[in-house]
């Protein structure tokens, strides 16, 4: 018991030492700030892997759905 507690309060001090470091007392972000970070490694991961494709095809057939 005594080997958790200790487990959980170094856990609490990782998360206020992150939260300190954050700058914001929410630790959220801004929707628009995420879409920025995410961005470019989506980018990336889409010219490295040809998935170009898929995601044509996806959004064409999301589009059928909501047309009917």
């Amino acid at each position: 018991m005594a080997d958790t507690a200790s487990r959980s309060m170094i856990r609490s001090e990782e998360r206020t030492a992150f939260a300190a470091f954050d700058g914001r007392p929410g630790g959220r972000r801004h929707p628009l700030v995420a879409t920025a970070m995410v961005l470019p490694l989506a980018t990336l991961l889409v010219v490295a892997f040809g998935g170009w494709e898929a995601v044509v095809t996806q959004a064409s057939s999301v589009g059928v759905m909501l047309g009917r």
